[in-house]
């Protein structure tokens, strides 16, 4: 598991913006997601992700400003890969502040179409 000990993505103005507009849970959820995705790209290891989904899997627990996802899914270069995370915002849900994740294996192109997954 890698640990964030404090955020380590800024929210710009445009991205708080838009963050701001989506109920409390929703936006819990996508700062978590976009946290996950830069986390994974800045530490070593080869992948590059472009889309972070929580609920692949398993649906996603929450608490007012932490989520639990341990059926989300990661894509990088064009391939999909289990991901599991523990996620900490500040009270607005913007900043996380903590952030813990283990990636999976790699999921079968065959089963794409079942789990709703895409290129």
């Amino acid at each position: 598991m890698a640990t964030l000990p404090s955020h380590s993505f800024a929210v710009d103005g445009k991205l708080k913006a838009q963050l701001l507009k989506l109920d409390p849970k929703t936006r819990l959820e996508q700062a978590c997601d976009t946290e996950a995705m830069f986390r994974i790209k800045a530490d070593d290891n080869p992948y590059q992700p472009d889309k972070v989904i929580a609920y692949t899997f398993k649906d996603p627990v929450y608490g007012k400003d932490w989520i639990e996802a341990p059926g989300a899914v990661f894509r990088s270069h064009g391939d999909w890969y289990r991901l599991s995370f523990k996620c900490h915002t500040g009270p607005q849900n913007l900043d996380v502040v903590a952030l813990d994740y283990k990636i999976g294996e790699k999921i079968s192109r065959e089963s794409w179409g079942e789990y709703y997954l895409y290129d």
